[in-house]
């Protein structure tokens, strides 16, 4: 009778020859380098953010569907959550309000710019004129 551990070994062996595996001395720790300075920041922040409203409205649905129901304890989670969804809501709006309010400070600056230039140009051009 042939027993399994001679089989198993011959027959990674085998594959180790065969298919050039590398062997636990030559793997990095979990197939990665970790020395790239990589940032560890999700790759999509905020992917699930632009169905807030959405999932707002979902979430107060089945806190009324559960308060309803008389389950008090379901429907407070649920309550909790559409509240989460609220609270990025509120700040996506207010992200976007300063956005827009550095955005006119922004052109307000650049027309005075050319406001400015413009009466320079207009002053040296008299200047030119009068000499």
């Amino acid at each position: 009778m042939v027993t399994f551990r001679n089989n198993n070994g011959r027959r990674n062996n085998f594959r180790r020859g065969e298919r050039s595996f590398k062997s636990n001395s030559d793997r990095t720790k979990f197939g990665s380098n970790f020395s790239n300075n990589d940032s560890f920041q999700r790759k999509a922040p905020g992917r699930n953010n632009h169905n807030a409203s959405k999932l707002m409205e979902k979430y107060n649905n089945l806190a009324r569907e559960a308060l309803s129901s008389g389950d008090k304890i379901l429907s407070e989670n649920y309550f909790q959550h559409a509240d989460h969804f609220t609270r990025i809501l509120n700040e996506q709006e207010s992200y976007k309000k300063s956005k827009n309010l550095e955005n006119k400070i922004s052109n307000t600056e650049i027309d005075k710019k050319k406001e400015n230039s413009e009466v320079q140009n207009l002053e040296d051009q008299n200047t030119e004129k009068s000499i």
